[in-house]
């Protein structure tokens, strides 16, 4: 039975801001630009550090490896291996277009299908958005030369969001976070990604970073509709990850009840957290790890929470 209060691994990108030093409580970063921060994360060059109990100051991981099936619970069967990343992510220029395989090229290809990804927008600055697939059908020769000549921008959606919105980018969808919005970001841990166009931006050597044009084009979807996805009533609902946003004003009780464990990211306010053996204040931009046996838990004040669990 445990909660456990996360820390996050640390990144910068050129494209980074400072907004999450700021505003999401990690005034301990030593820099000024913090492009993103990894909040659940088992990777092995940017674990997130557990900060509380007996395990504090192990890895993530390590805790899980050593205490097994019963924190995780039993929908965690189905995966072979640690399947989550959930990160924030400051944009304060427009990160480089990506594309997931679609399933079609997945299945050709041989590579790994799904690639779940969604974007929950935590602020957003006036006439700031995403880019989010084509505003007309695109032919694979006419994306070879945009791409070539830099003016692919031309027929990307450019769409403007609002804080508290969710966009699913699933296998497929051309897609970045455009400059001046923060999100958090949940998506599935091992996916196969081709960055597609880069803005014309070049690296501090002065040479641009590497396109995946010809993967690219046959992996994206190059027509302007894309179908919806059913949430099934969930703020997000895929194969690797459920997200829900759980409203606090005043009580809220919760519980892990042995099927999934809970990761709550707090993305409004700040609250108290407590249990039988617990008592933790939260800040806006915390992360906590509650195991699938755990059982009921408590948060008080006023805020919002994304409940992540698979």
């Amino acid at each position: 039975m445990s909660i456990l209060r996360l820390k996050p691994a640390y990144l910068n990108d050129i494209w980074g801001g400072s907004r999450l030093k700021k505003e999401y409580n990690k005034s301990d970063y030593p820099g000024y630009v913090l492009s993103e921060t990894w909040e659940l994360s088992c990777d092995s060059e940017h674990p997130t550090i557990i900060d509380s109990g007996s395990y504090k100051g192990k890895t993530l991981k390590e805790y899980l490896d050593n205490e097994g099936a019963k924190v995780l619970g039993t929908n965690y069967e189905r995966f072979s291996e640690w399947p989550l990343s959930v990160k924030l992510i400051d944009a304060h220029q427009n990160i480089s277009i990506k594309v997931h395989p679609s399933i079609e090229y997945a299945e050709k290809n041989g590579l790994p299908k799904g690639n779940d990804e969604c974007w929950y927008i935590l602020d957003a600055l006036p006439n700031a958005g995403i880019f989010y697939g084509v505003d007309r059908d695109v032919t694979q020769e006419e994306f070879t030369t945009m791409v070539r000549n830099n003016t692919f921008k031309k027929v990307l959606h450019f769409q403007p969001v609002k804080k508290g919105e969710l966009y699913y980018c699933g296998p497929g969808l051309l897609h970045s976070i455009g400059a001046g919005v923060v999100v958090a970001e949940i998506k599935q841990l091992n996916q196969v990604k081709y960055r597609v166009y880069d803005f014309g931006r070049v690296r501090p050597d002065g040479n641009p970073r590497e396109l995946m044009i010809n993967e690219a084009k046959e992996a994206a979807i190059l027509k302007k509709d894309i179908p919806a996805k059913d949430m099934h009533g969930h703020l997000c609902d895929c194969d690797t990850f459920t997200i829900d946003k759980v409203k606090v004003d005043g009580e809220k009780t919760l519980s892990t009840d042995g099927s999934t464990f809970h990761h709550m990211l707090v993305v409004k306010g700040d609250m108290i957290l407590t249990s039988e053996d617990t008592r933790m204040e939260i800040l806006q931009g915390n992360g906590f790890f509650i195991s699938a046996d755990h059982g009921e838990y408590r948060l008080k004040g006023h805020g919002e929470v994304l409940l992540i669990s698979v």
